[in-house]
């Protein structure tokens, strides 16, 4: 009977540390190579890319927002943005959810004469990796320069910004704008 006992309390304890073990952070252990039978555990990450291509693609999502802006196409440089209720514009106002930030720009930006001509200058791109090494999210400062003939409801030419970006299966997209 004790020996039972023995091989019960044991058993519990292998199930035990084997639940802790699928449950725990992939960043807790690294993955063994030697488990043998057991299967199930979850293999670890998929490197993320090299940090020069993600942050190449957020200078070229940049890019491609400064040119569809000095074409006066507002849904082009909106695609920057995720198309989601929970993306944030914070200016003069709090605009929050894709389809408000697009209304404010064709509201405040008109007509072509309005936007002129967009340029991004200091930038800055800080890529943040999660526990596991993959890079996931990234922060952008910079300044922007309008160079216009006429102005609408948004009279400024020129400020700084930061925006925070969050790489999803379209790519690398603007959560957080806040333009001043």
């Amino acid at each position: 009977m004790k020996r039972f006992a023995l091989a019960l309390a044991l058993l519990l304890a292998c199930t035990a540390a084997l639940a802790h073990a699928q449950a725990a952070p992939a960043a807790s252990a690294p993955p063994q190579t030697n488990i043998g039978v057991i299967t199930g555990l979850s293999a670890a990450p998929a490197p993320s890319a090299p940090p020069q291509l993600d942050e190449a693609a957020i200078r070229a999502a940049i890019a491609a927002q400064a040119a569809a802006w000095n074409r006066a196409d507002i849904p082009a440089f909106m695609q920057s943005y995720e198309n989601s209720k929970d993306t944030t514009f914070i200016g003069a106002h709090l605009a929050k959810g894709y389809a408000p930030i697009l209304d404010r720009y064709t509201k405040a930006y008109s007509s072509k004469e309005q936007m002129g001509t967009l340029t991004f200058v200091n930038l800055d791109i800080r890529l943040l990796p999660c526990s596991c090494g993959a890079v996931e999210y990234a922060v952008v400062t910079g300044n922007f320069h309008l160079e216009r003939s006429a102005h609408g409801e948004a009279t400024k030419d020129d400020g700084i910004f930061s925006l925070v970006w969050r790489k999803g299966p379209q790519g690398w997209k603007i959560l957080l704008d806040h333009t001043s």
